[in-house]
């Protein structure tokens, strides 16, 4: 089973900006159907709000992801726009 398999046993709360650590725990490439399978258990913590992973990768039209650079920009492209705060407003703000 790839290393990923830690998901499988807990639900795992994680902030946008920890995105890059769950990815990274991965084995690349990855189908789209591994990767839901391996994120179904991770809560992203958004600015407004909490989106689960698994669903997020289940929206890709991609079928297979070659990085996790690849992973990771496909979700951010398929997050809700309320998931990074008010547009313009940077991180320091709020």
């Amino acid at each position: 089973m790839p290393t990923g398999a830690v998901f499988d046993t807990m639900t795992q709360d994680v902030k946008l900006n920890g995105l890059v650590n769950v990815l990274d725990d991965l084995e690349y490439p990855i189908s789209q159907d591994e990767a839901v399978e391996q994120c179904d258990d991770v809560t992203l913590i958004l600015a407004d709000g909490e989106e689960n992973l698994g669903e997020i990768v289940a929206d890709s039209n991609g079928e297979r992801f070659a990085s996790m650079d690849d992973l990771e920009t496909e979700v951010f492209n398929l997050l809700p726009r309320h998931a990074v705060g008010e547009p313009y407003q940077s991180e320091g703000e709020g």
